[in-house]
């Protein structure tokens, strides 16, 4: 069987935590490398789930901008907690007096 060679970019911190792990294993970077085309050439299709990161949906992105919105304009949880620890800061003898969060 003839071989062929493929060039491959990758970061070189990510290259050298691949070839730490594939030598743990008793492998080389070719041998893991082969190892991910054939199963996924049997396979016929990635030999792994590959998804999105569902934190940089579109959904979630509009939800997170909404709930910086609300925490600028003084809503939400966050936003009272702190108006509330700002104002303990600021006014300690009506906290005291009031018995409030003593």
């Amino acid at each position: 069987m003839a071989t062929s060679n493929i060039t491959v970019r990758m970061d070189s911190d990510l290259k050298k935590q691949a070839e730490s792990l594939f030598d743990n294993m008793g492998l080389s970077m070719t041998a893991a490398i082969t190892v991910f085309v054939k199963t996924a050439v049997r396979k016929g299709k990635i030999p792994f789930e590959v998804a999105a990161d569902p934190f940089y949906s579109e959904e979630n992105q509009e939800r997170l901008t909404a709930a910086i919105a609300d925490l600028n304009a003084g809503r939400g949880l966050v936003a009272r907690t702190i108006m509330v620890q700002a104002s303990r800061k600021r006014f300690p003898a009506i906290w005291r007096v009031s018995g409030v969060g003593a």
